[in-house]
């Protein structure tokens, strides 16, 4: 007989062996889900509540009729591993993961009768390697054909999978046609925003922007603090950043001009008189060189420069029942009394402009209709030429060219902003823009696009855009800032900023950002 410790092991060694012929049984075989019915190598889905995580083995072909949920998460079918065929019918779903169908390398044919919000975001996914796919199948979809399937018409343009007739449903203009025969170019999908990109702590009611020494500056005045305030832009950290300050009492206006690579600064007060600055690089400081006749300039409003047959010029708006609008002229030693305009109309704005090579002022007053002066060669002065309109309370004209054709903006605090256009001998109303309590005007360009912003002192500033089509503005975006009294577009290491002087608030820079609506 065997030794008794063999046979007193005998038992434990059974065991032992019963254990591991357990362990090499075959796993259990997943079932079908409750709502769904699976034959061999398919699965049918009803009113389906989740993706179910397991089927049986071999399932090629899923169809999920009325699904329950909204949503599809990352990976819903990547234990799928030979499915071929995926149908989704008569579903609410509205979003997706970014990997919803990643694993699914086997997929050829997906018929998925999708609502426009999942159809804007599949962009967004790894949904790309449906070029793998044979056919993709999207029958009895009813699309709205805008910017959020314009990535749709450009992979149809760009792959050779067959795709069957899809239609469009709206707009109008693409209503009835096919979606395989649209083109990416049919499509005007990059707009704009203006977002604030910086705030100055500060109230101001003008600001200009210059470039000096190869730097970019903005100049404001502040009345309130009694500075007259330069900004340097800073390339390294993106923003502008305080460079220096001209001490004033309630300054209105603070105006660069860089003759011979000097700059001077002309500052505009109300009280004390106004006078010119010039900068001096050792040490770095603005020293006063002239005071303003302040019998003529009592009561400043706005300073404009500009150059006629190559001597420079400023003007300085006055809005004092006594004062009179005037006109300086540069010698090489300073700027000098050239003529005096009107007096006694109170004037609160200028605008040169030269139409035809013929200069021009136009002044807006708060006492009469907008007046144009021309420039008269011969005798160096400007002579009274016309007025523009009947219209009063017009606080201010700026002019803008849309493809040489000049157009004037006519801002008023009471009644409605007028745009004019030049008709060869006289300037036509062509537009009415609402507008109440404004008290400033800019029309600006970025890049090809032509845009206007009117503020407002009771309601938001409305900044419009061009259309070549109609020829008028077309009201573009609202921006809330307090009192605005000018703007001025500074553009600088591929960024166009809108910087607006706030006369009860903080003053702000605004980025114009481009948006391509077709990835959104």
């Amino acid at each position: 007989p065997p030794p008794p410790s063999l046979l007193s092991l005998s038992p434990i060694c059974f065991l032992s062996l019963t254990l591991s012929l357990s362990t090499l049984r075959a796993p259990k075989i997943p079932r079908c889900p409750a709502t769904c019915s699976c034959t061999k190598g398919s699965a049918f889905c009803v009113d389906t509540k989740a993706i179910p995580k397991s089927f049986p083995p071999g399932i090629i072909s899923l169809t999920m009729v009325n699904a329950a949920f909204t949503t599809i998460p990352e990976g819903a079918f990547s234990h799928l591993h030979l499915l071929q065929f995926l149908f989704i019918e008569n579903n609410d779903i509205q979003a997706l993961s970014k990997y919803t169908f990643r694993g699914l390398k086997s997929l050829t044919h997906l018929m998925w009768f999708v609502s426009n919000s999942v159809l804007a975001q599949i962009m967004l996914m790894d949904f790309f390697f449906l070029f793998y796919l044979l056919l993709r199948d999207l029958r009895g979809n009813s699309f709205r054909c805008d910017c959020k399937i314009k990535w749709l018409v450009d992979w149809m343009e760009k792959t050779n999978t067959s795709v069957p007739a899809i239609y469009c449903a709206s707009p109008f203009e693409f209503q009835g046609r096919r979606i395989h025969d649209l083109a990416p170019r049919d499509f005007n999908c990059i707009s704009a925003d203006f977002a604030v990109y910086e705030t100055f702590p500060f109230h101001s009611v003008s600001v200009e922007s210059y470039e000096f020494n190869g730097d970019q500056f903005v100049a404001f005045a502040q009345p309130d603090s009694g500075f007259c305030t330069l900004y340097i832009w800073d390339h390294v950290e993106m923003v502008f950043r305080r460079y220096h300050n001209i001490t004033s009492r309630s300054a209105v206006y603070c105006k660069p001009v860089v003759i011979n690579n000097t700059l001077y600064m002309v500052v505009a007060q109300l009280f004390g008189g106004s006078h010119i600055y010039k900068w001096e690089e050792d040490p770095q400081r603005f020293v006063k060189i002239q005071d303003i006749d302040t019998s003529r300039v009592r009561k400043p409003n706005f300073v404009e420069t500009f150059q006629l047959d190559g001597e420079w010029y400023f003007v300085v708006a006055d809005s004092s029942k006594a004062g009179s609008t005037s006109i300086y002229r540069w010698n090489s030693n300073g700027f000098y009394s050239h003529q005096s305009l009107h007096p006694w109309h109170r004037d609160t704005h200028v605008e040169f402009l030269d139409v035809g090579g013929k200069p021009h002022l136009i002044l807006s007053s708060a006492s009469q209709p907008p007046v144009v002066y021309q420039w008269n060669r011969n005798q160096k002065q400007f002579a009274f030429f016309s007025q523009i309109t009947e219209l009063a309370d017009v606080q201010m004209v700026k002019h803008f060219w849309v493809r040489k054709v000049l157009y004037l903006c006519l801002t008023r605090f009471i009644g409605d902003s007028k745009i004019l256009r030049w008709e060869g001998q006289r300037f036509v109303e062509i537009q009415t823009l609402p507008s109440r309590g404004s008290m400033a005007v800019y029309p600006f360009t970025v890049g090809l696009r032509q845009y206007l912003i009117l503020g407002s002192d009771f309601s938001f500033s409305r900044v419009y855009l061009w259309d070549d089509l109609t020829q008028r503005f077309q009201p573009f975006q609202e921006l809330n800032m307090r009192a605005p009294r000018a703007f001025s577009l500074v553009s600088v290491d591929n960024k166009d900023m809108l910087l607006a002087a706030s006369f009860k608030g903080n003053t702000l820079a605004y980025q114009h950002l481009v948006v391509d609506l077709s990835a959104k």
